[in-house]
């Protein structure tokens, strides 16, 4: 559960920050939003594991944030546990309604609220839901959203993997392996952002594997992007003598070191412009076979 994500919403100072110190001494990665489009906003940055929403906000209330979030396909699948002074089982039953995950209201016992916090994230792992790393939707949503595109057009995939990452993660440690693989899935979200719709999907497979959902007329140019600014951005995962030298000494299995590049991003395209499928198993298999094509012809 560590270093999981947290994102409080919440427009009482006192028990922000309360939240805040409390999750943050767990080990959780806190941020607060005190108004809910600020939480909106924040959330489409850096996707959180869950959210703990107050309703009575400011501005928009916590049904409305919930009710975008729920709608949108980039972040319908985080956990939502609202948390608020009303009771009333109306009021539950709205909140249930548009999505949430759980209900508590103030005044609350924490150890009952971290308890259901746990709860949630340890759910949306064991279910498939969520890679616990990036926080994105990971085996059984990026299924659904395979079967959802096979009966319709104007779509296009991208299968997006890094690499030179074992020979990284070998090197710098697995810690530094998990930021690189958030570093991807922000940047990731930060290019479909600029180059596609709210209604593009985007999911960790698994290890440094991605998948975006995009529009026909969008993938070339997301495409060219990520790979672009990954490229670039992320030689700051690299101590100074690495980078300078342009490589790093990595443990061969037989024994000894090689010297092997930074990493880099390769991505296979795959639509229904360009092929018929009969199955979910083709999508994912020609879309592999794409990407491998384009790592082998970065490396030609």
């Amino acid at each position: 559960m560590a270093n999981a994500r947290l994102l409080v919403v919440e427009d009482d100072l006192d028990i922000a920050n309360m939240l805040k110190i409390y999750f943050s001494g767990l080990q959780y990665d806190v941020d607060v939003a005190n108004r809910g489009r600020d939480a909106l906003e924040k959330t489409r940055q850096v996707l959180p594991h869950l959210i703990v929403l107050d309703i009575m906000l400011p501005d928009i209330d916590g049904y409305e944030v919930c009710r975008t979030l729920r709608t949108n396909m980039r972040t319908s699948h985080i956990p939502v546990i609202f948390l608020t002074q009303k009771d009333e089982r109306s009021d539950k039953l709205q909140g249930l309604e548009l999505g949430a995950d759980d209900y508590i209201t103030k005044p609350f016992d924490i150890e009952e609220l971290k308890l259901r916090v746990q709860g949630a994230i340890r759910r949306s792992e064991r279910e498939s839901l969520t890679d616990p790393r990036s926080g994105l939707p990971a085996g059984r949503l990026i299924e659904e959203q395979l079967r959802r595109i096979i009966r319709e057009k104007n779509w296009a995939l991208l299968d997006v993997r890094v690499n030179n990452f074992e020979p990284f993660k070998d090197v710098y440690g697995f810690v530094a392996g998990d930021d690189v693989l958030r570093f991807a899935a922000m940047l990731i979200g930060e290019v479909v952002d600029e180059f596609g719709t709210p209604s593009d999907f985007i999911g960790h497979a698994g290890g440094d594997n991605f998948i975006i959902i995009t529009t026909s007329e969008a993938a070339a140019q997301i495409r060219e992007r990520i790979k672009q600014r990954f490229a670039e951005e992320v030689q700051s995962h690299y101590n100074f003598i690495d980078r300078q030298q342009g490589f790093i000494q990595a443990p061969k299995t037989e024994g000894g070191v090689e010297k092997v590049g930074f990493m880099t991003m390769s991505a296979g395209l795959v639509s229904p412009d360009l092929h018929t499928f009969a199955d979910i198993r083709e999508i994912t298999e020609l879309a592999a076979e794409a990407r491998r094509q384009d790592a082998a012809a970065s490396t030609a």
